[in-house]
């Protein structure tokens, strides 16, 4: 897969389609756009092209008055995008300046200029350019002048977009990890960097690994604990995992935990990812390390069905 982040050194796509969005979770909602991008340059003999933008356009152009909570950061998207078939992605550094582009300027100076399209794949709802001003009706009334066409994603496409990831979000808010995954289409991750921690788990015979995410607007599921997939090394392992605010030893601060099993090595500072599989219980607050400890022996079990 090429993933390009550099939009002037960009290389001539044989008869580009493209496509643009944030595609956020690539999840069954977007797998019909995939699809159908795939399928139109099969069509013509082209190269499909998928189009997305780092940051996130709201957090650049809008005042959130909630947190912008992202389901994918930039890896995990990758990944997911090639397992779909996509072999060209480029990832639009998004900032003011490329937001106030007027919407003529954006199709001929960015569209047009950049990716010189054969056809181009958006939605009737598609807004671009300052002050979204420009639609798929502009793009259209511009095709002759520009040699590219325009195909429309249904609206029961989109509407399929939108309400998965809403569906998503709260599902991983409540903890609800099986829904979240039907509508993912594939189970949910976190990524992150080890940390040094207090080392309690290891006095009990649980040693954790404490996981930092780097990305603040990362969606983190409901505190719980839950069992888990770890790579780690180019390896996969089982695990468990722990988020909250560890209350039996009094905890002031939401913490990620994992304990891997069959694992016992040095990995500060290494990077690995979390694959969430599925819920065991509520954070709860034991009497003492020893009855935490018993419900420990318990999860493990459980995690390993």
């Amino acid at each position: 897969m090429n993933v390009y982040k550099n939009i002037d050194q960009l290389p001539v796509f044989k008869k580009a389609v493209i496509t643009i969005g944030t595609f956020d979770g690539v999840h069954t909602g977007h797998f019909q756009i995939i699809e159908q991008l795939i399928k139109e340059a099969e069509k013509i003999g082209g190269t499909p092209v998928l189009i997305t933008f780092y940051p996130h356009p709201k957090q650049v152009v809008e005042s959130l008055k909630k947190p912008l909570y992202i389901l994918n950061e930039q890896e995990e998207k990758f990944e997911l995008l090639a397992k779909k078939g996509i072999d060209n992605i480029v990832i639009v550094p998004f900032d003011k300046a490329f937001s106030q582009l007027t919407a003529r300027a954006y199709i001929q100076h960015f569209l047009v200029e950049k990716f010189h399209p054969a056809l181009i794949i958006t939605g009737y709802d598609h807004r671009f350019g300052n002050d979204r001003k420009g639609d798929i009706m502009l793009l259209e009334s511009l095709s002759s002048a520009y040699n590219y066409e325009v195909k429309e994603i249904p609206k029961h496409v989109l509407a399929d977009v939108a309400v998965s990831s809403t569906k998503i979000r709260e599902a991983l808010l409540t903890g609800d990890i099986q829904k979240a995954e039907k509508y993912l289409g594939h189970s949910y991750s976190l990524s992150g960097v080890v940390i040094q921690g207090n080392k309690l788990g290891r006095t009990i015979g649980y040693p954790t690994a404490n996981i930092f995410i780097e990305n603040e607007h990362k969606l983190i599921p409901a505190n719980a604990v839950y069992a888990v997939d770890v790579r780690l090394r180019n390896k996969q392992y089982k695990g468990m995992m722990n988020i909250g605010m560890r209350p039996t030893v009094d905890g002031k601060a939401r913490s990620i935990e994992v304990n891997i099993f069959d694992f016992d090595e040095d990995i500060y500072g290494e990077h690995l990812q979390v694959i969430i599989k599925k819920r065991l219980r509520d954070e709860v607050k034991f009497e003492g390390l020893e009855e935490l400890k018993a419900q420990l022996v318990k999860d493990k079990e459980a995690a390993m069905l």
